[in-house]
């Protein structure tokens, strides 16, 4: 007699899962060989998102550092290059970050292939991380927002419900996001907590008639 085993089955690491995303085409197929999904090429989202970035990076009188955590296909960082001192693009995927050197190359752009929960992460004046956080458990964001605090401005971007929701239900990490749950990242809340100087939203775009948005804010840590 076969006994189904109580044993809770081990979820995959978030790389192998993030690697996954990538060779099944999960989050659907573009013109090149790596896809990071509409949101980062249906020009409804990214033209309002590169301008409201773009008019944030130009605000400063000396062009500032960014590290990009998810850099993803870089269909949008490679837009916001020329308005940074130094850009430091980071993603979890080997391929996707061979590739993207490959691709792209100029004097101020550099990529490294890093877990930013796991791994130490380049320093920089400004961490973009965006629809990045999502996809993470709540202990992988947690260890993300320990090191966060080193950078004095964070550029966070989320995928939330419209109206009142619970914040921060938790998830495997992987290619779902929160919202399937009718909740989204708040770093503000519980469990997280997250200790900012100054908060200020850059740009909300809703999505799906009106049903979710896609919020972008800019958080100064110190």
């Amino acid at each position: 007699m076969n006994r189904k085993s109580n044993k809770k089955k081990t979820p995959w690491p978030t790389k192998d899962a993030m690697i996954q995303i990538y060779e099944k085409n999960l989050w659907g197929r573009g013109p090149s060989e790596f896809y990071s999904g509409d949101g980062s090429h249906i020009s409804e989202i990214v033209d309002p998102y590169i301008a409201a970035v773009t008019s944030f990076l130009s605000s400063f009188e000396e062009p500032i550092v960014v590290c990009d955590l998810g850099c993803g296909d870089f269909n949008l960082g490679n837009q916001l290059v020329e308005y940074t001192k130094e850009y430091k693009a980071i993603d979890i995927v080997p391929s996707l970050v061979s590739y993207n050197k490959k691709k792209y190359g100029k004097n101020n752009l550099e990529f490294h292939c890093l877990d930013i929960a796991t791994d130490d992460l380049p320093s920089g004046d400004c961490a973009i991380v965006r629809q990045v956080l999502q996809h993470l458990s709540n202990k992988e964001v947690q260890k993300v927002l320990d090191k966060l605090v080193r950078f004095k401005y964070i550029l966070l971007t989320e995928h939330l419900p419209i109206g009142k929701f619970k914040p921060n239900v938790d998830i495997i990490s992987g290619q779902g996001v929160r919202i399937k749950k009718q909740s989204g990242l708040n770093i503000l809340s519980t469990p997280f907590n997250f200790k900012v100087q100054e908060e200020n939203q850059l740009l909300a775009t809703t999505i799906n008639k009106g049903r979710e948005v896609i919020v972008t804010t800019c958080y100064r840590v110190f």
